[in-house]
């Protein structure tokens, strides 16, 4: 379910539309939106001469790239070596009962999405996770009950 919003062209303001600006155009693109709607997909496609099917194979290939939004506290668990060895998976579980979501999806409120991404670079106070840009460290199921318990996060 994709939100409809209008492109704001001042995103175009610091490009000429060369292809080697794709990525830094996508990069803008997402961080205005917070994701690559399908529109301004179809602006950059069109500002930068690139095919749709091009342009869409360079923003599947890199993972910092998304096509949705993500949630207002957006959930990244570590599932690096030493994050997984301390028991991420049971970390990623009690967050998916807590908050009421599985890997990859959006509470229907918005709050929450949830994802779990190769490493976070914390290994020594592994697990780890992080929400929106704040790292929890050493991370217990007990942990999340008490962030997301009852959907509220503490801050």
């Amino acid at each position: 379910m994709e939100e409809t919003a209008t492109f704001d062209l001042k995103i175009f303001e610091d490009f000429s539309g060369q292809k080697d600006e794709l990525i830094p155009l996508l990069q803008k693109v997402q961080g205005h939106y917070g994701y690559l709607p399908s529109e301004a997909m179809e602006k950059v496609a069109d500002f930068t001469g690139v095919t749709k099917s091009n342009l869409y194979g360079v923003a599947t290939f890199y993972a910092q790239f998304r096509f949705s939004p993500i949630g207002k506290e957006h959930i990244m668990v570590c599932r690096g070596t030493a994050c997984h060895v301390k028991g991420a998976e049971n970390i990623k579980e009690a967050i998916e009962r807590n908050v009421g979501i599985k890997e990859g999806e959006v509470t229907p409120d918005g709050k929450y999405s949830l994802e779990t991404v190769a490493c976070i670079g914390c290994c020594s106070l592994a697990p780890c996770i992080m929400v929106n840009k704040k790292v929890q460290a050493k991370m217990t199921t007990k942990k999340v009950s008490s962030i997301f318990g009852k959907g509220e996060n503490s801050e």
